[in-house]
């Protein structure tokens, strides 16, 4: 089943999540009529090269061509236009960057996985129920009630000025007739009873004055108390699942409702302020003693200046985290001499702002590091699918600056990856006669100048957005607080969602819980050290704990990740555990689990029974990267071989555990058929003896020593034929220097 496929039975809280990262630069129509075709191209790696990444581009429009031709023939005018715009926004947009619409394609396809990954992992830690808490929903409709609310009171008192205005009109002209009146005319009785209307009429106003000023005064602090607690909470929220997501937490939504809200208050803000104008219009036209206009004004305007001022000041946020394209998965480590992407947006959508904001970058205080590329740049409402104001650089990469010795500081393999450092942005709004400078800044970001060291720097981002809330804590790592180890355990799950599209299970975690902290019974209000999780040796290891899942991680990217994605893998389960698990089983019944003493590395165990009934186990010495490169994990499985004794090489896996034929497990992984083992004269071209490279390892018994550290001899069926037709099973016993061991 594709992968399309699958997202499109997911429940509909998940099918809201994938909705959110479909847009304008990657269509959903696209996404759904080249399904397949999409999911078989390597996005990832033309998201690095930029001739791929044109290659995939030209294909993926003759693909839309073909759709295109086939709607065309059904005569379906909708999707025939659709297709038309699609194709001029590929051919428009990314024919001069095409590694940008890989880099899109390849986060769309990655998102969809942790999102299959979240909806196969039920069970929510403390961090994700804290994101999802049911009150955090209510406060959310409730503020968009309050809002919708206050621009209706906004509107009308609206309504209520232009009253008071015709109002005043009226009583302007009476009074002006009865002044143009001659001073005998003035005393008659009419005359008389005109003035005493015209006094009712100064006092309706009067009245009317103070009536609009009070509603005026309500809207106002309505404004501001929704502002003061549930907006600035709704806004903290939003940026706290942002820092929980970059570390490969739940994707979080709620910008765009945030910039509804912001934009109607801004809105009905600066509707208030036309209606002050308007009052001091009408003052200039008519005041009185106990007028309550210039004495309620100035107090009113003033504090409307100052709420637009914060709502603009908080409305400046950082959409999208600083993060290189290389490395989509490891935002906030930044590299020197590379470009990394950042974007910004305004929450407030007004288009008198289109292309009036100028936004400049700029990169810590001390003067160590400094930002090549456009680092200035307009906000505009082009770019984004709705239309939002905003801004992305894709052209800033940081440069160490020399120091005054001629030599660069840190520079090197020795960076310091616990060092933190904030890229600021500044811009200032000018809007009906208001000047406001802004700033904000990303989270922190991690330098280094070597890609070994990105590991170490992303436990750097983990280690901090999962301890603080606080956006801006450069000097965290002074004294790094520790972390409670359910929440971590959590974040390490989201780590293998994020990056290899399946999360860890509860089992998976008590092992890790295990290797963190050792035997304990219960480690929910466990505190562990930040040393502990990134900076110790293991017992009896040479490296960390950090080190060792990195290397799993990047094992399971580069080589086992369909395994491991259809859950195949167990992984994480300890020696003593696997032996628990296995002994009751069938014979030949194995499971796959990472090493623990060998940093990327991967072993299988199986079941045996021996004639005497006992239950025996076999372990082969981990497979590496620089194996699995040679030949693929699941082909390795299929044609792996003992020999014990004398007897002719047999496969020992049967079953996958707990009870799964093998080839129904790993079946469909595997490169090709197995070859049947042939006779030099059954074919091979040019009268070569067709071979495949199969891994043997032969069991030796207790009281005889291994003769190689190697478990493996490539040897292939068709000679290993050739070599029993030629020498005596002592002969090739001799030969074989593969053999089996408890490694791992």
């Amino acid at each position: 089943m594709s992968q399309w496929s699958q997202v499109q039975q997911l429940e509909i809280k998940f099918l809201e999540q994938v909705d959110q990262f479909y847009d304008d630069n990657f269509p959903m129509e696209i996404r759904h009529l080249l399904a397949q075709w999409i999911e078989s191209q390597d996005w990832e790696a033309a998201a690095n090269n930029e001739a791929m990444a044109m290659i995939l581009l030209q294909n993926l429009i003759i693909q839309v061509d073909d759709q295109l031709d086939r709607v065309s023939q059904e005569k379906n005018l909708l999707l025939i236009h659709n297709l038309k715009r699609v194709r001029k926004l590929l051919q428009g947009k990314y024919h001069g960057n095409p590694m940008h619409i890989a880099v899109i394609i390849s986060n769309c396809l990655r998102e969809e996985r942790r999102i299959l990954a979240a909806a196969s992992m039920p069970v929510q830690g403390p961090l994700e129920k804290s994101l999802q808490n049911s009150v955090v929903s209510e406060r959310q409709r409730n503020v968009e009630h309050k809002v919708s609310a206050i621009k209706n009171s906004a509107q009308m008192t609206d309504q209520d000025v232009k009253y008071l205005e015709d109002l005043q009109e009226e009583f302007d002209f009476r009074y002006k007739t009865i002044q143009s009146l001659e001073q005998n005319d003035k005393n008659s009785t009419l005359i008389k009873q005109e003035m005493l209307a015209l006094q009712s009429m100064l006092n309706s106003l009067d009245y009317k004055r103070k009536e609009v000023l009070s509603k005026i005064g309500r809207v106002i602090h309505e404004i501001d108390m929704l502002m003061s607690n549930m907006l600035t909470e709704e806004l903290l929220d939003w940026k706290r699942r942002q820092q929980i997501a970059c570390i490969g937490g739940p994707l979080h939504g709620g910008l765009d409702q945030l910039q509804n809200c912001f934009t109607l208050l801004a809105e009905s803000l600066f509707q208030v302020r036309r209606q002050l104008e308007k009052l001091d219009e009408l003052l200039t036209r008519l005041t009185y003693d106990g007028d309550p206009i210039p004495v309620q004004r100035p107090q009113l305007l003033e504090k409307v200046n100052f709420l637009l001022y914060n709502l603009f000041r908080n409305s400046f946020v950082v959409e999208r985290q600083p993060c290189m394209p290389t490395h989509p998965q490891r935002p906030m480590v930044l590299k020197t001499l590379i470009q990394f992407t950042v974007k910004l947006r305004l929450l407030i959508k007004l288009p008198e702002l289109n292309y009036q904001i100028r936004v400049k970058a700029t990169i810590d205080n001390n003067r160590r590091f400094v930002l090549c590329g456009t680092h200035v740049k307009a906000m505009n409402m082009d770019e984004s699918a709705n239309g939002s104001l905003s801004v992305e650089f894709r052209h800033l990469q940081p440069k160490e600056m020399k120091t005054s010795a001629g030599s660069k500081g840190n520079e090197g393999p020795h960076m310091v990856t616990e060092e933190l450092h904030s890229i600021s942005f500044e811009t200032q709004v000018c809007l009906y006669g208001l000047t406001i400078n802004l700033e904000t800044s990303s989270l922190p970001v991690v330098m280094i100048s070597n890609v070994s060291q990105l590991p170490n720097a992303w436990a750097s981002i983990i280690w901090y957005n999962l301890s603080t809330n606080d956006p801006q804590n450069l000097s965290f790592f002074n004294n790094p607080p520790a972390a409670t180890l359910s929440q971590l355990l959590e974040v390490l799950s989201w780590q293998f969602s994020s990056y290899v599209g399946r999360g860890l299970n509860s089992e998976q975690l008590n092992m890790l819980a295990e290797k963190l902290m050792g035997q304990q019974v219960s480690y929910n209000d466990y505190q562990l050290s930040w040393a502990k999780f990134c900076k110790e040796h293991l017992p009896g290891k040479s490296f960390t704990f950090w080190v060792w899942l990195e290397a799993i991680l990047d094992l399971i990217k580069k080589h086992i990740l369909p395994l491991w994605i259809d859950g195949y893998v167990m992984g994480f389960v300890s020696k003593e555990k696997e032996r628990i698990l296995l002994k009751d089983k069938t014979p030949g019944t194995f499971l796959l689990r990472f090493s623990e003493s060998n940093l990327g590395g991967i072993t299988f165990t199986w079941v045996d029974q021996l004639e005497n009934g006992d239950v025996t186990f076999h372990s082969v010495e981990p497979y590496n990267k620089g194996r699995l490169a040679a030949l693929p994990f699941a082909d390795i499985l299929r044609d792996y071989k003992v020999i014990m004794a004398d007897n002719v090489p047999e496969n020992p896996l049967k079953y996958l555990y707990p009870d799964i034929p093998k080839d129904k497990a790993f079946g469909k992984h595997y490169s090709c058929q197995p070859n049947e083992v042939s006779k030099p004269s059954d074919g091979g071209g040019k009268g070569y003896v067709p071979s495949v490279f199969i891994p043997v390892s032969k069991i030796l018994n207790d009281s005889t020593e291994p003769h190689s550290p190697s478990d493996l001899l490539p040897m292939s069926p068709s000679v290993y034929a050739v070599l029993r037709e030629h020498l005596s099973p002592t002969a090739i016993e001799t030969a074989q220097t593969g053999y089996s061991t408890d490694a791992g």
